[in-house]
């Protein structure tokens, strides 16, 4: 029997692996119809979606370049191909190690294409394909770092596009009113990543006000709340376990790593 409301849908970019996938996941769990981009990550991104349609969710893996616009607006012609898109979540996300000295021109411009324009690029399309009275509540989320509340000179230009996004989400709020909601969620560190080993991330995972690893799937579920709650347009959550509120000089994976060594006899 053909559903009497059909399923809001949302593409999630970056969707097959880490907070990508938990953000899939909850979304397909809470009814949404999921459209799960990647680049690389054919094998888990299809793994996963396989998993949900098993589950009997909506679940659809989508390979797409996100890093041009041609390669954006076609994504969005598949995705919207079904029915409407009511929310896209800004998951992917390039991460270089460089600092303001001595960052390549060429690396930075590709973190800011795939961390900024992407994601700017991708509401306005969300707003461009809302049509007057179809009463569809339309949101795009951008997915940022706490690093923004809590700076700290190391990974340079990721943090620089990070910080203009951050700025994007009040920006785009007013400027595609009241066709899209914009907001952002601001994680703590979720994963392992760039140099860093399980040790290090073990206790850089609990350098936050909690003392404990911030889950994923709280970060995923703060996305569906914010898809589903049309009074909320222009702020960023951040779900961190307070890290933002916890100054530090370096990126933790370093400070980490610096206190590891010293307790090397």
């Amino acid at each position: 029997m053909a559903e009497s409301t059909p399923r809001p849908g949302v593409l999630v970019t970056g969707g097959g692996q880490r907070l990508g996938a938990a953000v899939c996941e909850a979304f397909a769990r809470a009814g949404w119809r999921v459209w799960c981009q990647y680049r690389a990550s054919r094998a888990p991104a299809e793994a996963l979606c396989e998993r949900l349609r098993g589950e009997g969710h909506d679940a659809n893996a989508v390979e797409a370049d996100i890093g041009t616009e041609e390669g954006r607006c076609a994504l969005m012609a598949q995705a919207t191909a079904g029915g409407a898109l009511a929310c896209i979540v800004n998951n992917a996300s390039a991460f270089e190690p460089d600092t303001g000295l001595d960052f390549d021109a060429d690396a930075a411009l590709r973190q800011l294409g795939v961390n900024l324009m992407a994601p700017l690029s991708f509401a306005r399309l969300l707003a461009r394909s809302a049509v007057a009275g179809d009463g569809i509540d339309r949101s795009a989320i951008h997915i940022l770092d706490q690093k923004v509340y809590n700076l700290n000179p190391d990974y340079f230009s990721y943090t620089v596009s990070k910080l203009a996004l951050e700025r994007a989400v009040s920006l785009q709020a007013q400027s595609l009113a009241p066709a899209v909601r914009v907001c952002g969620v601001a994680p703590g560190i979720l994963f392992t990543s760039g140099p860093q080993n399980e040790a290090n991330f073990a206790k850089a995972a609990r350098v936050n006000l909690m003392r404990r690893p911030i889950d994923p799937a709280d970060v995923a579920r703060t996305c569906v709340f914010l898809a589903g709650t049309p009074s909320v347009t222009g702020t960023t959550l951040c779900v961190d376990n307070g890290q933002h509120l916890v100054p530090l000089e370096r990126d933790v994976m370093f400070v980490v790593d610096d206190l590891l060594k010293a307790s090397i006899p």
